[in-house]
């Protein structure tokens, strides 16, 4: 259970590793403090206090005549600073007057009840600077008013406000020096993440303690071996591709002089299938590449200028509810994303819909149709390379495969995803999620 209320962000966990031991100790160091130290202290200052107190009242009541009673004020004020006067005709209050911010009465009481035989009655919360006590004697009462600092250890609070502020100070410290170590961490993650968006970051340099800073390095080499397998695998298929097309058009040219048959259209047929599948396949990887920058479009114009293209085309597409938003993305990734996966519902439906909305923080380019659609068993088959599904949709439609799997990898590239369902118009529902 505990687990469920426990921080989940690294800053604030290691802010409570670091803080939770200062406060614990502090406050054992206060606790431990106070019922050692400060309550011995405050005892041998209370028993003393009152012993002086339960002498000077024997005393009173010793003395033989009303000058003896007076010597015994005077020495009480003289020798141990503590005023005192007897009140004739008068009775002790049925209560103690306690303070509530004094924690040691309890600790006054007990030495007073230790050593007065008399009944008593003490004072603390009246005067700052005194303790009162009344002695019962004869027909009155004495008055003794020592000071609050002889019967109690009065640097308490300011002890106490001296730890609060150590304890402030340290967490302070610690705290600024775990957030500027916590920094580093969000500035590597964050590149991370931006990367894994499609989107660079040049000026991106590790800091941060020493294994900060060696993620930050490694990260930085795994990106350009990333950039540079990409790089090499589209450069190399561009050059497969140069030298393929060569021999097509000398095949295209060949096949263009001969007299026309049955065989000859068979054959010019396979070299223009072998020149789509080439194209294809070169679109497929550059769109891997991560050249292009990020924009922030609006989506809604986005999406009905793809819309007015698919009907130029000859597509049947109507464009459904539109949330209008603004997102950062690679615009021509997505917009050959939407626009494979409304091909793919135009080959195999009669209708297909473009919608778009928001969900969970995330934006949703919903493609729906109402063909045949595809097994839910076979929904991710599909996303492979070069699978193709033809028993399921129309098997008169060409294709290489590669489609949806472009879909995916521009969506993976923007730190989306894309997925499949049953449409509410019977078809197939494509929805391309991306990240807001």
């Amino acid at each position: 259970m505990l687990r469920r209320y426990m921080p989940k962000s690294l800053y604030a966990r290691t802010v409570l590793i670091v803080i939770l031991p200062i406060f614990l100790i502090q406050s054992f160091v206060t606790y431990f403090f106070f019922e050692r130290h400060w309550e011995l202290v405050t005892a041998n200052l209370s028993a003393n206090v009152a012993g002086q107190i339960a002498l000077l009242t024997r005393e009173f009541q010793d003395a033989q005549s009303r000058g003896d009673q007076d010597t015994v004020f005077d020495r009480a004020n003289a020798d141990l600073a503590i005023a005192m006067r007897f009140e004739p005709q008068k009775g002790l209050p049925e209560k103690d007057k306690l303070s509530v911010f004094n924690v040691y009465n309890s600790t006054f009481d007990r030495e007073l009840s230790a050593r007065l035989i008399n009944p008593y009655w003490f004072n603390t919360s009246s005067w700052p600077a005194y303790v009162e006590v009344r002695v019962a004697v004869n027909d009155g009462y004495l008055v003794f008013l020592p000071l609050r600092e002889r019967v109690f250890a009065t640097t308490g609070p300011i002890f106490v406000l001296w730890m609060i502020g150590v304890t402030v100070l340290i967490g302070w410290v610690a705290i600024v020096f775990l957030r500027n170590q916590v920094r580093s961490i969000l500035r590597l993650a964050h590149a991370a993440e931006a990367f894994g968006r499609g989107r660079d970051v040049p000026d991106y340099r590790p800091t941060g303690a020493t294994e900060v800073r060696r993620a930050g390095y490694a990260f930085m080499a795994m990106r350009e071996r990333i950039k540079r397998h990409i790089g090499q695998r589209t450069d190399m298929l561009a050059g497969v591709s140069h030298d393929l097309r060569t021999p097509l058009t000398r095949l295209k040219l060949s096949l263009a002089m001969l007299p026309d048959s049955k065989d000859v259209a068979e054959t010019r047929k396979d070299v223009d299938e072998m020149e789509r599948m080439l194209d294809e396949y070169l679109a497929f990887v550059r769109n891997q590449s991560i050249e292009e920058e990020t924009e922030s479009i609006a989506m809604g114009p986005f999406l009905r200028q793809i819309t007015e293209q698919m009907h130029r085309a000859g597509r049947t597409l109507e464009l459904g509810p539109i949330k209008e938003m603004t997102a950062d993305i690679r615009p021509a990734a997505v917009k050959r994303a939407v626009e494979n996966l409304i091909n793919n519902g135009a080959r195999h439906a009669s209708h297909v819909w473009l919608s778009l909305k928001l969900a969970e923080g995330h934006l949703e380019i919903i493609v729906d149709d109402d063909g045949p659609g595809i097994p839910p068993d076979q929904y991710e088959e599909v996303f492979k390379p070069f699978t193709r599904l033809d028993a399921a949709r129309n098997q008169n439609e060409s294709g290489v495969g590669l489609g949806l799997a472009m879909v995916r990898d521009i969506a993976r590239g923007h730190g989306g995803a894309v997925e499949l369902s049953n449409a509410p118009q019977g078809g197939l529902r494509a929805v391309l999620r991306l990240p807001v």
